[in-house]
């Protein structure tokens, strides 16, 4: 049996692709929860702890996540925890590992631009689909055989949720990754 954990907090490292020996794309970054809390005696918020993960992203995931994320971007990683020890030079500790099933942007500090691939369907619907590009797109051809990008955009412009105007301010992005939006409203 494996856990499944939410982690909601900040992409610490530039995600970085490679590929399993078996050939399929896997993309790794770490990840920053920080948890926070407010101080009455200073009426400011504060860090308390945060705790670090290795994410890594699978095939489909992989590819999207490499094309999508930087270091700093509000995330939403849903996936199987691995606990582990490891020792390298002499040196001990324990590794937190997560095996993502779904990455999302944390809309509540920003906006997003999402864009969805889809197939087009030709006359006959099975002629010259490809996988998947690194962009998120699908490419299809058309009927005289030529290659067509096919991309559906939705969208997303909430900008209530940015930390900036609800606050009056600028707000560090590593500082909100473990606040809750009720609390600081």
């Amino acid at each position: 049996m494996q856990d499944i954990v939410t982690i909601v907090g900040n992409v610490a490292t530039d995600p970085t692709q490679g590929r399993t020996t078996g050939g399929a794309p896997v993309t790794n970054f770490r990840l920053a929860s920080t948890h926070r809390r407010f101080d009455d005696a200073t009426q400011t918020w504060i860090d308390v702890t945060t705790n670090w993960y290795s994410v890594a992203a699978f095939r489909g995931l992989a590819e999207n996540v490499t094309a999508s994320l930087r270091a700093g971007d509000s995330v939403i990683v849903t996936g199987r925890i691995k606990i582990r020890a490891w020792e390298n030079n002499g040196k001990q500790g324990t590794s937190v590992d997560i095996e993502a099933d779904a990455i999302g942007r944390d809309l509540r500090w920003g906006t997003s631009n999402y864009r969805r691939a889809s197939r087009a369907s030709s006359d006959d619907g099975a002629r010259g689909r490809s996988a998947a590009q690194s962009d998120g797109s699908e490419r299809d051809r058309t009927q005289d055989g030529a290659e067509a990008v096919v991309e559906e955009e939705m969208d997303v412009d909430i900008a209530w949720a940015d930390p900036a105007l609800s606050r009056g301010g600028d707000v560090p992005s590593m500082a909100l990754a473990g606040e809750d939006a009720s609390a600081s409203r």
